[in-house]
């Protein structure tokens, strides 16, 4: 089972939750709403300690042990949820950009009180396919929900320009150059 998985059941969940909320809060029950939303906070609460326990735990384990958690989008968010995660805002936005499929991109800087991120694109190499800015910031923004909650805006930069032509080297493939 892929890493995805999980995180999208956990997504499911969470939608599930709201939903049934949502139902309660139709039937105009105020009594069973606040209940609903008690027992929602409590069960926050349980797996909170429960987290914070395997946290302990875990890093009793040694650092690699610690390191397999950090980089699971479900746990990592799961900590950020329950504020249980060691890391630092910056070192959690190092980690979600670095785990990006579509290339990299550099930190320009983060603006802890409103929360804007702005980031700039790497160069295109000669083959034309970097990606745009709106793929990109779709991937970042995913990313960053689940290592980064505190991160509301991304902004992108224009790439910086190489600092000279980019050569596409073609050479034969192998097996067709004749002797």
């Amino acid at each position: 089972m892929t890493a995805q998985a999980p995180a999208r059941d956990a997504e499911r969940a969470g939608r599930r939750v709201e939903e049934v909320l949502d139902r309660l809060a139709a039937t105009g029950d105020r009594a069973a709403c606040a209940a609903a939303e008690d027992l929602v906070r409590a069960l926050m609460d349980f797996y909170g300690a429960g987290l914070a326990r395997v946290l302990a735990l875990t890093g009793q384990a040694g650092p690699q042990a610690l390191e397999r958690l950090l980089g699971d989008d479900l746990v990592s968010g799961m900590l950020v949820l329950h504020d249980l995660h060691p890391e630092g805002v910056e070192a959690r936005i190092g980690r979600a950009l670095r785990n990006l499929p579509g290339g990299p991109v550099e930190l320009v800087g983060f603006d802890q009180d409103t929360g804007v991120l702005r980031l700039r694109s790497a160069p295109a190499g000669g083959c034309g396919c970097g990606s745009t800015p709106a793929a990109s910031g779709q991937a970042v923004e995913d990313a960053l929900a689940c290592f980064a909650g505190e991160v509301t805006r991304v902004e992108f930069e224009p790439a910086a320009a190489a600092d000279g032509p980019v050569l596409l080297q073609i050479t034969p493939r192998p097996g067709l150059v004749s002797t």
